[in-house]
């Protein structure tokens, strides 16, 4: 079992991901939004990579079960339902339906490994399960971080770093890249206080100017589940058998 982490979701194309194993991060706040609407009763979160396409699929599913959601640069989208706080996610609000979802950074990310093999979601709220999984499966790993706009995130490489020390924990033999390496040396000097880590975050600082410091709290949280999303056909699941 060999793990590689792509800082960024330019670092390759979408054929680079066929056949393969990835695991998507997106700290903030894609990943946490997504296992807390699964967690709550969505039907099914449906990632799309464009706003205009987001209105387009949601108008013509399921007569009234289809919410509209997500952010562009941290602030819900007017006329959007709800934006990307996972505390949002009520079991009240979404509970049946299926939540069509758009984000700056995850959304985006997960389609472009769409062409995987297998396709799960991570974050600091569901490392374990994410990590004992992966030692089951036993197959190469690419961790993709979602990144801030094409660029490299702290925290999604934190994240990444600390997957990856959970993995080698429980299986020694693992072999990393080089830039698994980097990911969990950047884990080792900065992971020691997730939430401070967070708040000093290029992107963290710029959710809390907009309000959400509650929000980095509650992403912050390690190993809150059990919930694996995973992709199946265009669709966003629980796995079922972790």
């Amino acid at each position: 079992m060999k793990i590689n982490v792509l800082y960024s979701p330019q670092n390759a194309d979408d054929l680079y991901f066929t056949e393969k194993t990835t695991v998507v991060i997106d700290v903030l706040r894609a990943s946490s939004t997504i296992i807390a609407a699964i967690e709550n009763g969505a039907k099914e979160v449906i990632p799309v990579s464009t706003v205009e396409f987001a209105v387009k699929v949601s108008g013509g599913m399921f007569g009234g079960q289809t919410l509209l959601c997500g952010e562009r640069n941290a602030k819900k989208i007017e006329g959007f339902a709800l934006g990307n706080s996972p505390s949002e996610y009520t079991k009240k609000l979404i509970e049946g339906k299926s939540i069509v979802f758009y984000t700056t950074n995850g959304s985006k990310a997960i389609l472009k490994a769409k062409f995987s093999e297998n396709l799960f979601i991570c974050t600091f709220n569901n490392l374990t399960a994410v990590a004992k999984h992966l030692i089951k499966l036993n197959k190469n790993v690419e961790i993709l971080c979602a990144g801030n706009n094409n660029l490299f995130s702290l925290e999604d490489s934190v994240c990444a770093g600390r997957l990856i020390r959970e993995i080698v924990f429980l299986n020694s033999e693992t072999l990393l890249s080089d830039s698994a390496k980097g990911a969990w040396a950047l884990e080792m000097e900065f992971g020691k206080n997730t939430l401070q880590m967070l708040k000093n975050s290029e992107h963290g600082e710029i959710l809390i100017k907009n309000g959400f410091e509650e929000d980095l709290k509650y992403c912050g949280i390690h190993n809150s589940s059990s919930t694996i999303p995973v992709l199946k056909g265009n669709v966003l699941k629980a796995m079922t058998d972790n």
